[in-house]
């Protein structure tokens, strides 16, 4: 088991890419051609609905054009990195430096902080739709934008399960942590770096209404980044996240809330938010006990 735990913490995810660093140019250049991607994604489920049923395009299609989005930046990072690899520094886009940890019980700490992060999340975004309920506009273009997701993601549980829970976290921690956040670390102030990030991580959801949550959690996984250059972590925090909402998503009895506190009661809400920030804020100060390597966090250089 130590040795297993060893192999996977020095892992290089992606090594093909670390010699890649981009910064606030280079991030806007993988945003757009993670639109482009997009493009080719929804190219493909046109193709495939020529020739498939609509139930199939339904259960399938997104299997096909999720991944397809994150082919062009790939491609290019994996291009613009072979030509930096003879004449600049690389830097991993995964690390393990879990200071007085040991990995797995960075890994629990990384659960409970998971669990914290969507409780403490939900309260914003509980506010965030009352605002959208009480403007007409609003609610109509909540209500088109929530349709389209759902016919994304409105397939059997496996494929939800698959898509949100496996394929999001390991490109879009790629993607928003592995590339734009590594590469911000080296450029700025890490505060505005992981802050850049996670509205990077915001925008890349393209929904409004994702998107309060998205960079609330995307903080949170910038610091646990930072402090410990995992990419690993981020997509556990991301795996839970997402794989706890799908989980819950096609659970009959659970279907009619959309928030924590709508299940739960105002009493019983208010005593486990307290808790989930107390429980944050022990995550967080675990996390701060990891010294810092280098100015830019804990990333190690190839």
């Amino acid at each position: 088991m130590a040795l297993f735990a060893r192999r996977v913490n020095n892992y290089d995810l992606y090594a093909g890419h670390a010699w890649y660093v981009p910064g606030v140019g280079g991030m806007f250049g993988l945003l757009g051609w993670f639109l482009v991607g997009n493009l080719l994604g929804s190219l493909a489920v046109y193709i495939m609905g020529l020739f498939l049923p609509h139930q199939s395009i339904v259960d399938y299609g997104p299997l096909v054009s999720y991944p397809l989005c994150f082919v062009p930046p790939m491609l290019y990072a994996a291009s613009q990195s072979r030509k930096n690899m003879l004449f600049d520094p690389g830097y991993k886009l995964s690390s393990a430096n879990f200071g007085p940890f040991k990995w797995w019980v960075m890994a629990l700490i990384t659960v409970v902080l998971s669990f914290a992060t969507m409780i403490s999340a939900d309260l914003p975004n509980y506010f965030n739709m009352k605002l959208t309920d009480s403007v007409p506009a609003l609610k109509q273009l909540y209500d088109m934008v929530m349709g389209i997701l759902e016919q994304v993601t409105g397939g059997p549980f496996w494929s939800s399960f698959l898509l949100t829970a496996i394929f999001a976290p390991v490109f879009e921690e790629w993607l928003c942590r592995g590339m734009v956040l590594r590469g911000l670390l080296t450029k700025m102030k890490p505060g505005w770096a992981i802050v850049i990030s996670a509205l990077f991580f915001a925008v890349i959801h393209l929904n409004p209404w994702q998107a309060l949550n998205a960079f609330i959690i995307g903080v949170v996984m910038g610091y646990v980044y930072y402090k410990t250059g995992s990419l690993w972590l981020t997509m556990l925090i991301h795996f839970v996240n997402n794989g706890f909402a799908v989980i819950c998503a096609h659970i009959p009895s659970l279907q009619e809330y959309d928030y924590w506190i709508d299940m739960m009661g105002t009493s019983t809400y208010t005593v486990v938010y307290i808790a989930s920030l107390a429980a944050l804020a022990l995550c967080i100060w675990a996390f701060s006990r990891i010294p810092l390597k280098a100015p830019y966090g804990n990333i190690d250089k190839v």
